[in-house]
């Protein structure tokens, strides 16, 4: 007997509709983008180097808002032709390419900030220093804005974390520039620039190593596949398990299959239930698809021919206790 389950679920477990997600991204790209026009034509005007890399640094802060709309927008299109589960991966693809663009401008800042404490250019603090100040309060907003939008969303924590990072950036600049006016020290600028680059060094790993699980389709990082599969194997009925996989559709929204062999005689369907509620329940896994046979014959495992990863079998199968580290080929 076989009983296929599916257990659907496609919250993203937040309170905040893609619509109001929209709309605060929105708000926090005209901010952004009108303090950067703003600091563009005041650095123009002062010959300012320091205030036009905050501009380009904004400039990546707006790209990265309109990437972020783009793929909200993307990713609520319905299921259609070859795309079983629409475009919600386009998140992650944003949330890439957001960490990626953060490391390359942490690197890209650092050779700056190098070049610039051998060889430090004149730096005008008091207007660096005003800039800074504005910049803080914008960023301050603007920050505001995108952590009330759904953060579990690793596309809109990539533009968040674009945001903060500037945040920290426009701080360091406000500080050298008091540095700068109060002792001289041109160097500061560079300074400040070194520890900016460690907070976008931080943001982009982050983000390109849990966008790269995803697109591995890694199991989420609060999930052990081992130990779901263990307890699996612990409620009554339950023979074996295998070709367990768990990982993520997009961030927020994790998904399972697994086929399962319960002993002889006993009701497949109910056990499936159980199995699906604990999967809920503990894990949040709301959206899985079981294959619930009855185990017959002395080889369990000829179920699958091509089955693959770890087998977990019930510490009562064939009298013997489980091997959860033994893969099946």
């Amino acid at each position: 007997m076989t009983d296929h389950g599916h257990g659907h679920g496609h919250g993203h477990g937040h309170g905040v509709s893609s619509s109001a997600d929209r709309k605060l991204l929105s708000g926090a790209l005209a901010l952004i983008v009108g303090f950067m026009v703003a600091e563009v034509i005041v650095g123009l005007a002062a010959g300012s180097l320091a205030l036009i890399t905050d501009a380009a640094h904004m400039l990546t802060d707006a790209i990265a808002i309109v990437l972020a709309l783009i793929a909200i927008r993307l990713a609520a299109r319905p299921p259609a032709g070859g795309f079983t589960y629409g475009f919600k991966r386009v998140e992650i693809l944003s949330a890439q390419a957001n960490g990626i663009t953060l490391l390359l401008l942490a690197a890209y800042f650092v050779y700056e900030a190098i070049n610039r404490m051998i060889d430090p250019p004149e730096v005008k603090g008091a207007l660096v220093l005003i800039t800074g100040v504005v910049g803080i309060v914008v960023n301050l907003f603007a920050t505001w804005l995108i952590s009330k939008a759904n953060r579990s969303s690793l596309n809109v924590e990539g533009a968040f974390q674009h945001i903060l990072n500037d945040l920290f950036a426009f701080i360091a600049t406000a500080i050298a520039g008091l540095v700068v006016l109060l002792t001289g020290l041109a160097r500061a600028d560079a300074i400040a620039a070194l520890v900016v680059a460690a907070l976008m060094l931080k943001a982009g790993v982050s983000l390109v190593r849990d966008s790269g699980r995803i697109f591995l389709e890694a199991a989420p990082a609060a999930i052990d596949p081992q130990a779901l599969g263990a307890e699996l194997c612990a409620i009554d009925g339950v023979v074996e398990v295998h070709d367990l996989h768990v990982w993520e559709i997009t961030s927020g929204e994790p998904a399972a299959s697994a086929h399962i062999l319960v002993a002889e005689g006993l009701d497949c369907h109910q056990i499936r239930i159980e199995i699906e509620a604990l999967l809920a329940d503990r894990y949040h896994l709301t959206h899985s698809t079981l294959q619930v046979d009855h185990a017959t014959g002395d080889d369990l495992s000829a179920h699958c021919s091509d089955a693959h990863g770890t087998v977990h079998r019930s510490i009562t199968t064939a009298g013997r206790a489980p091997d959860p580290a033994t893969p099946n080929h």
